[in-house]
């Protein structure tokens, strides 16, 4: 019999491994494949390899990447025909998304109780004991031992959900190895909440959301770097002479009101929330379904409308696309790996909706270069005073500063490296955006809104969107839903980025001079 290539070298590979059967060389085997014992021979009475329950899994396919199209790879001359699954030692057999999906809510059933901001957060009494200080002293932060949940018991039920999810589907499958290091880091959050206000706490932090050390991609600029360039061309504009003045005068019972009629309308028949509360800390925070606002902020036209877009289409939106999938549950809450790409997205529509400002996008990359100057030392007090050189409020230097520093050390060298994550977002989405439209991929680009994901989750999810295992984002900003106004935007940034846009700028500067 002449056997094709691809078969030879899968009885090759797996002659090497010392295994006596074979595998039927599908990436992504038919749905009744992938349950206890899949791709078994026929005659076998066990199922091959160590795959767990979910049978092959990705990767198993020709050198490893999955086919195009699963019955093309299925040769009946060189294979032999599958059979039914057997059925585990008690139960019935299981599908590979019923285990995938098992999985997934136990991932989220586990992540549940752990709030972190909650965990860090400072009592009013704090705020109030650093002002009578006059600002000389550190202020005196303690965190409640109880975090609502066992530690400890935490740390061991998500070892097992990580024991379990290897033994299931095994260590080389894709979505598996999503899950798992979902998991994994809900469990380094543990470690990390176990940690607060000791140096641990920041050394987990920065190895959960990075720091403003970190290189982007190209292995050259640091995340610091970029920092400091929007920072000199931050401060050199003059919001002020931009547009009308901005006066804060809508209160935050207005603005539920307003948001409350916004994401009806963008919604439709998802039950969304924008309430008032009085223990919130920042301005607005969203939730699952829902949007908090702080008792007692005001906020301008400008504020509302960033809020919308930040807020709702984009924190909101991705937790109930999440919350939309049948099988690929864990995408509905966001772990550490994910806040770059949520954060980044959220700022990102607010530039391309031209809702952001000077002094809003100076906000969040000063947050760069406070976690910066708290890793090289700085103190929540040398913090506090250079956010007042900068010119803000007294209220917001603490407020920003708190940012910094909650859960770490207050005398400095261990901040909370969270807030690094903004504009790192904004430059990573714009380069993922950018290489989609450049390679004919635009088709991913939605699906940085199907839940919490970070990049490299992207193709893996679109792939299983013809098996059933991911569903389309149903909310979608307006700019991601057509995109050719967006495609024609990073064309054009593209372009003018290589045209030499000093030298011609500097050419107008030396006109305008006169």
């Amino acid at each position: 019999m002449v056997q094709s290539s691809g078969a030879r070298e899968r009885r090759e590979a797996h002659e090497a491994d010392g295994e006596a059967q074979r595998e039927v060389a599908a990436g992504e085997p038919a749905e009744a494949l992938r349950g206890n014992g899949a791709g078994a021979a026929e005659g076998d009475t066990k199922a091959s390899g160590a795959e767990g329950q979910g049978g092959p899994h990705e990767g198993s396919g020709q050198n490893g990447a999955a086919p195009s199209a699963p019955l093309e790879s299925l040769s009946l001359r060189d294979e032999p025909i599958p059979r039914a699954p057997l059925p585990p030692v008690s139960g019935p057999w299981r599908s590979y998304k019923e285990i995938l999906a098992g999985l997934a809510q136990r991932v989220l059933d586990a992540q549940r109780p752990i709030r972190i901001l909650q965990a860090l957060r400072w009592d009013a009494e704090v705020e109030e004991q650093f002002l009578r200080s006059k600002q000389r002293e550190l202020p005196r932060v303690s965190y409640s031992e109880d975090l609502g949940f066992d530690p400890e018991a935490k740390l061991r039920e998500i070892e097992e959900i990580l024991r379990d999810a290897e033994r299931e589907l095994g260590k080389r499958d894709r979505l598996g190895q999503i899950l798992r290091t979902t998991a994994d880091e809900y469990r380094q959050v543990v470690r990390m909440l176990m940690g607060r206000g000791t140096k641990t706490f920041y050394t987990l932090s920065r190895e959960l959301y990075g720091s403003p050390k970190d290189k982007l991609p190209d292995g050259k600029t640091s995340v610091r770097d970029m920092g400091f360039v929007l920072y000199d061309l931050l401060t050199a504009i003059g919001g002020e002479r931009l547009g009308p003045p901005q006066q804060r005068e809508i209160t935050a019972e207005m603005a539920a009101i307003e948001l409350n009629a916004r994401f009806d309308r963008f919604f439709g028949g998802a039950s969304i929330r924008v309430q008032v509360d009085d223990s919130l800390l920042a301005d607005a925070a969203a939730g699952s379904d829902y949007v908090k606002i702080r008792s007692g902020a005001m906020f301008s036209r400008s504020d509302v409308d960033i809020l919308e877009a930040h807020e709702g289409w984009v924190h909101v939106a991705t937790s109930l696309n999440g919350q939309a999938q049948p099988v690929a549950r864990w995408l509905a809450k966001g772990p550490p790996r994910t806040t770059a790409v949520q954060e980044g997205l959220a700022v990102l529509v607010e530039i391309l909706t031209f809702r952001s400002t000077p002094r809003r996008a100076k906000k969040l990359n000063d947050r760069i270069l406070a976690v910066d100057k708290a890793e090289d030392g700085a103190s929540f007090l040398d913090v506090f005073e250079w956010y007042r050189t900068e010119g803000y409020e007294e209220e917001e230097c603490f407020q920003n500063a708190r940012r910094v520093f909650r859960g770490g050390l207050l005398e400095g060298g261990a901040p909370f490296t969270k807030d690094a994550c903004y504009c790192k977002g904004i430059v990573l989405n714009y380069a993922f955006m950018r290489a989609a439209i450049q390679h004919d991929r635009a088709m991913l680009i939605p699906f940085l809104f199907v839940g919490k994901v970070a990049h490299e989750d992207v193709p893996i999810l679109y792939a299983h969107v013809t098996d059933g295992i991911v569903r389309p984002p149903p909310y979608l900003p307006p700019m991601f839903d057509d995109m050719n106004g967006l495609a024609i935007w990073i064309c054009y940034s593209s372009f003018f980025s290589r045209l030499g846009g000093t030298a011609i700028a500097e050419h107008y500067g030396r006109m305008l001079d006169h």
